[in-house]
């Protein structure tokens, strides 16, 4: 056992190593192109953005999307129904808006994720006079300069797509709202300037020509997932998609121990479905850091109990999580530069994304295993049988 507890544990800490050494790579990324000039390519936006419901911060979100500093835009709020309890909300806002704003009902999905459907419909009524679409989700507040600079790297007609990111944000004090927090972080710092980034549906812009010549209507065909989708129909079509750092998105997050399992869970089992070896990756990565902290943890305690030398075990098994946190501020030293807009909640919060940085791969490696053994989801009031990525069966309303 102690064999075992040193083999893993060298390994974590070499992998944690590694790994600060791409959180540095990744903090001077985000400042490069903090740097950089957003540039002069302006062409004329479609605004997609899918509702369902009412939410904590909705009107803000929504409020966030009709001000930004750009001019050709116009926005396609998409609803199912007018029954949706967000209609009224969505009217308000658009009486007030200085830009043009759409509202589109979509109609229930039939045999995809509702948010594809809405989409699809979006992008049918949005027609050929866009020259670029961008979509958001309802849960984020960007900034006013955030769609000049997720439009802007457009200009080369070689690209596939733009995106970005969300930074969930506890609006409250809560444990779970924390740690659902702490969870989603790593994930910002898993794109970078590289070719493994995926299109995250909450932010990404594509320009309509491309977005026809990759047939992405197609690609949403019996899918729950948008961006994954998206995502492999760019690449399939050889093209690189772009993640732009300052176009993080704040997400004010309220949720209890149920909400964040539903989330946490179904993100995953989506990965599983539709990007199984990113699923792996995060099964045996979060499977070995766990074996190392709470084998480490057992032996010494066992050690101890036994009057054996045991401070040794008790300092490895305590330096990957130290890495860990470790990893979590440089993150939050980046974001801070990021979102100039929020930098005194990101005070406030700090310690969410250093101290319960070592607890968050706990949490994935739970959703990990639920994803081995189960296919079904429930999103914003839908469950869904993911049979595959390209069919998808809705269980129930």
């Amino acid at each position: 056992m102690l064999t075992l507890f040193y083999f893993v544990v060298v390994e974590q800490i070499l992998q944690g190593l590694y790994s600060l050494f791409e959180g540095f790579r990744w903090l001077q990324m985000a400042r490069r192109q903090l740097a950089l000039h957003s540039g002069f390519y302006v062409p004329r936006v479609a605004l997609l953005c899918p509702v369902k419901g009412l939410e904590p911060g909705l009107e803000q979100n929504l409020t966030a999307l009709t001000q930004f500093d750009y001019v050709p835009y116009e926005i396609f709020f998409v609803l199912a129904g007018d029954t949706d309890p967000a209609s009224a909300l969505i009217e308000r806002i658009a009486a007030k808006s200085k830009r043009p704003v759409h509202i589109v009902h979509a109609g229930p999905p039939q045999d995809c994720g509702e948010k594809v459907n809405n989409l699809r419909a979006a992008v049918e009524q949005a027609g050929a006079q866009f020259e670029v679409l961008v979509f958001a989700d309802s849960d984020g507040r960007p900034s006013r300069r955030w769609l000049a600079r997720l439009v802007a790297p457009l200009a080369d007609t070689d690209l596939g797509a733009t995106t970005a990111f969300r930074w969930l944000l506890p609006s409250r004090g809560g444990f779970w709202s924390a740690l659902v927090s702490a969870w989603n972080a790593p994930i910002a710092t898993y794109l970078g300037d590289h070719n493994r980034n995926f299109c995250w549906g909450g932010g990404t812009a594509i320009r309509r020509d491309r977005f026809e010549e990759i047939r992405g209507l197609e690609a949403w065909y019996g899918s729950v997932s948008d961006d994954f989708s998206l995502t492999r129909a760019i690449q399939n079509a050889g093209f690189r998609i772009a993640f732009l750092p300052d176009c993080l998105v704040a997400s004010p997050i309220e949720a209890d121990a149920r909400q964040v399992l539903e989330f946490t869970n179904r993100q995953m089992i989506i990965t599983r479905v539709y990007a199984p070896k990113i699923w792996m990756q995060a099964l045996v990565g979060h499977a070995l850091y766990c074996t190392a902290v709470i084998l480490g943890i057992a032996l010494w305690a066992g050690n101890l109990a036994l009057g054996l030398p045991s401070l040794q075990i008790l300092l490895l098994a305590l330096l990957p999580p130290v890495i860990c946190a470790l990893r979590g501020l440089l993150r939050l030293i980046a974001v801070f530069d990021l979102m100039p807009e929020w930098q005194q909640q990101l005070l406030r919060y700090g310690w969410v994304w250093t101290l319960l940085a070592p607890l968050a791969p706990f949490l994935s490696l739970y959703n990990a295993v639920v994803a081995a053994f189960q296919r079904t989801i429930t999103w914003r009031g839908m469950r869904y049988q993911l049979i595959s990525s390209r069919q998808t069966q809705i269980v129930a309303h």
